[in-house]
């Protein structure tokens, strides 16, 4: 399978100020919205939270998302929607990107 990286045209927009060691992600910044590209080491998790709606694409790798206590492993191509208010977390298996689509516009800060 051919992975190639995320494009200047995503390395270029601004960086996300993303809390979690081992992850990097890029921010598009819509005026209702934002769309992040997200580069995560297997190293990282997503501890328990929530927030408003996220609808998002595993494009590379290996991972675990537990949303409301429910469990899926993600794949490369598998999509996912965690409803707002919903509680959710993540472990990464291997090298992992992925896009998200946050109904709240301002769920990252850029660097």
């Amino acid at each position: 399978m051919f992975n190639p990286p995320f494009p200047q045209m995503i390395k270029g927009l601004p960086q996300a100020d993303v809390p979690l060691p081992g992850v990097q992600a890029w921010l598009s910044q819509g005026k209702d919205h934002q769309i992040v590209f997200f580069e995560i080491e297997p190293t990282a998790k997503v501890p328990p939270h929530s927030h408003g709606a996220q609808w998002g694409i595993l494009v590379e790798g290996e991972m675990s998302l537990t949303i409301d206590g429910k469990t899926q492993r993600l794949k490369p191509g598998d999509s996912y929607f965690i409803p707002e208010g919903a509680t959710h977390s993540a472990v990464f298996h291997r090298f992992c990107r992925a896009i998200d689509v946050f109904a709240d516009k301002d769920r990252y800060k850029s660097k």
